[in-house]
């Protein structure tokens, strides 16, 4: 190194300033630096994120829909804009991305954006099959500690989740014995859409579909308007999505996750209502057996969906009209929750709660006091923490996923969380799927 080089090198580490491989100048990493961030998916769902990633410096946009960057382009004027996700990974400088696209790009650019080391926030659910969220949850923890990561369940900010948590930990119902979600969204397809005028001229319909099987553009695949709940209109499809399971299921399975430390089940097993090569079923309960740890003994986890509800334990309490809720069950009682709430039912007939002491304020679980922000800060100090990074997130959208494939070869398996194999060959077919010619998972 010549001293003109260590002098110019010197010169911006005094100012505050790193030179990145590329040759661009960029802050160094700190509190009070500024990310450039990508957003992947301009408007719907990408909407909720406009208000948040302002705060940083949004370098770019992307969206297969013109109109959709027109409308970004309205709150973030400087950025750059792209139809190709591909290319928009390799936007100058990028640092950070926030994927709000259709649920069968997810894995996709999550895992291409982690090989590219940018911090990614996706929303859920992560993957669409088993092979997917294996392939995301390797790539992440070969970066631990150098990229952030957070998928977009943000009902975990809510105090609710840990104060439920503390009261299972601290024995409010006892030994955990069962623990149970549910949702009650009922939205009934026979198959996919068929093909119905014409893609209009602001749409990119091929980068839609991306790595799904090729199928005609139906309009009613748009028609849930800009908001972030036009997913109702596609993600029961098998080639976009996994339906409930992984719409309000990674909601409620969070919650669970949350609840009991879960890690993989031993065994699934589902029944529903008949299998349809096309859709995700509406009706469907599924089971799963988790192992003891290091403060439970083995918990069986279950979900139910469309109509099918659990039972509950007095009769004066609507499962359906809680909507999406969770119940654990333990050899002393219950406690059922929502988002926001949490009842305990004692088990003694003369509620006898003198075997259970609340915690102090001081001894409860920290408070996640922004999930948006908890994501950026780690992004500026990778050895922090996310609530919901893609290690923990993966392994819930791989159980739910499994119930699927259980409901689909109509008998239950052994699994193998390590190897990520099942006991039953049908089964370990339906793991993984073919994509599209010319897209890659793993790019």
């Amino acid at each position: 190194m010549n001293r003109r080089h260590f002098l110019s090198k010197s010169t911006l580490a005094a100012s505050g300033l790193t030179i990145l491989p590329s040759g661009l100048l960029r802050a160094q990493d700190g509190p009070n630096s500024k990310l450039n961030i990508a957003l992947i998916g301009a408007s719907g769902r990408g909407n909720a994120h406009h208000g948040w990633i302002a705060q940083e410096s949004v370098v770019a946009l992307c969206d297969v829909d013109e109109e959709h960057l027109v409308h970004g382009l309205k709150k973030f004027p400087k950025a750059k804009t792209y139809r190709d996700w591909r290319k928009c990974l390799d936007h100058p400088g990028l640092d950070a991305i926030v994927i709000a696209t259709p649920d069968h790009h997810h894995a996709f650019i999550s895992n291409w954006a982690l090989n590219r080391n940018l911090h990614v926030y996706c929303e859920k659910p992560l993957a669409i099959t088993v092979e997917e969220a294996r392939t995301v949850r390797s790539n992440w923890l070969s970066k631990k500690g150098k990229l952030a990561t957070q998928v977009g369940t943000q009902m975990h900010a809510q105090p609710n989740y840990a104060r439920m948590k503390e009261m299972i930990l601290d024995g409010a119902i006892g030994q955990l014995q069962h623990v149970i979600g549910w949702g009650n969204r009922k939205l009934p397809r026979s198959g996919y859409l068929k093909a119905e005028g014409k893609p209009p001229a602001n749409l990119d319909w091929d980068l839609w579909l991306g790595p799904a099987s090729e199928h005609p553009y139906n309009p009613d695949y748009f028609s849930g308007g800009d908001g972030g709940s036009n997913c109702l209109k596609w993600n029961m499809f098998r080639d976009f999505g996994v339906g409930q399971m992984g719409d309000m299921g990674s909601h409620m399975m969070d919650m669970l996750w949350n609840g009991i430390d879960a890690s993989f089940p031993t065994s699934v097993k589902a029944a529903g209502e008949t299998f349809n090569p096309e859709v995700t079923p509406v009706q469907l309960e599924a089971h799963f057996e988790h192992p003891a740890n290091d403060w439970r003994g083995p918990v069986r986890l279950s979900w139910y969906q469309g109509g099918v509800l659990p039972r509950m334990p007095y009769r004066g309490i609507n499962a359906d009209a809680i909507g999406h809720g969770a119940m654990f069950k333990g050899d002393k009682g219950f406690i059922i929750a929502d988002y926001h709430n949490r009842l305990m039912l004692p088990d003694a007939k003369d509620g006898d709660l003198t075997y259970y002491t609340p915690r102090k304020t001081e001894d409860q679980l920290p408070a996640i006091s922004s999930f948006h922000q908890n994501w950026l800060d780690a992004c500026k100090d990778p050895s922090k923490s996310t609530c919901c990074d893609f290690e923990y997130s993966s392994q819930y959208i791989e159980q739910m996923i499994l119930g699927l494939v259980a409901h689909q070869v109509g008998e239950g398996f052994d699994y193998d969380g390590k190897t990520g194999n099942t006991s039953n060959a049908k089964a370990n077919a339906l793991l993984s799927r073919e994509y599209r010619k010319g897209w890659t998972l793993n790019g």
